[in-house]
């Protein structure tokens, strides 16, 4: 395994990351164990939840996981979504995420985060509330150091930008989606990181598995995300989608590499990438993902991957001049 440094923090990570999405969902609790204990074998330290994985199940099951081992782990949850009925009982205010933080600790049995995202951009909540609650938490040392998902460059750039000038604890992770299919990040949120030295931990490197090589143009699976999950499914409505899908299991079939190993070892590349986050329903599932850890991705062979699918136009547009 080989061990990466997390943007400034010092801290060494896996270069896989395990999300635990599944965990007391499609995986039972047996399953889920089972599947934290093969990637511990692997030589992963980083396990990535939510407080809203499963309503709250997740990180139950993944402290019974960490009991035994929590210093060992660098470990994440997320506050955002919405957790109950109650109007106040979502977003990023001051109130929610210290009520929120309080019992994802309690459920995950640890009295501390290493990373603590906010999960999503919320529009009601003005940044300095956001952050200035970060900040608190990071100096109560219940959180070690805040992180963002599913936020744009500029508002992530922004955020930083406030941060620094009122010294606040900063973002020191990215989480954005990001895989062949799904290339947005590329344009700047990718850059933003390494341009700023932030760790980068990108979900969904298979694409809800449209890069496993189950997915075609004609031919789809009777189960899975992207025929069963309506998010999924809107996500990757594109026809588009599917060509890209066909033509790299193919590829992946020359070159007798499984799609999925091909498609993580792909996206592990990006020399903004820290950590992919991998995922499974089973161990069986795992084993793919897991081989990419084996996998030596050359410049020319990334290059020949991505120019299956669209390369995203820069910011500006202007490509003619690059």
């Amino acid at each position: 395994m080989e061990y990466r440094t997390l943007g400034k923090t010092g801290i060494q990570v896996s270069s896989l990351c395990f999300g635990t999405m599944s965990f007391g969902g499609p995986a039972d609790e047996a399953e889920s164990k089972a599947m934290f204990r093969r990637a511990r074998e692997a030589g992963i330290n980083f396990f990535d939840c939510a407080n809203v994985y499963n309503k709250g199940v997740s990180e139950e099951i993944l402290g019974r996981c960490i009991a035994d081992c929590r210093d060992e782990i660098v470990l994440t949850s997320k506050v955002n979504f919405p957790v109950g009925q109650d109007v106040n009982q979502r977003g990023l205010s001051r109130r929610h995420i210290m009520l929120a933080v309080e019992q994802s600790l309690k459920r995950l049995g640890t009295d501390r985060l290493d990373l603590y995202f906010v999960h999503h951009f919320d529009p009601r909540t003005p940044m300095e509330e956001t952050l200035r609650a970060l900040d608190d938490l990071q100096r109560q040392g219940k959180i070690l150091h805040p992180a963002v998902s599913n936020w744009s460059a500029w508002q992530i750039a922004k955020a930083q930008g406030i941060a620094d000038k009122a010294g606040l604890a900063r973002f020191e992770c990215i989480q954005p989606m990001y895989n062949l299919a799904k290339r947005q990040a590329e344009v700047e949120i990718l850059p933003l990181a390494e341009s700023e030295q932030i760790g980068v931990i990108s979900y969904s490197p298979l694409g809800g598995g449209l890069l496993t090589g189950k997915y075609t143009k004609d031919r789809k699976p009777e189960q899975g995300r992207l025929v069963e999950q309506k998010n999924y499914i809107q996500r990757y409505g594109d026809p588009a989608y599917y060509d890209i899908a066909e033509k790299f299991a193919e590829y992946a079939l020359e070159r007798e590499v499984h799609p999925a190993t091909l498609a993580i070892a792909w996206v592990m590349s990006h020399p903004a990438i820290t950590a992919p986050i991998i995922g499974a329903r089973n161990v069986e599932q795992l084993e793919p993902s897991l081989a990419a850890l084996e996998i030596n991705m050359t410049e020319e062979w990334r290059k020949e991957i991505s120019a299956l699918s669209i390369e995203p136009p820069p910011a500006t547009d202007r490509s003619e001049e690059r």
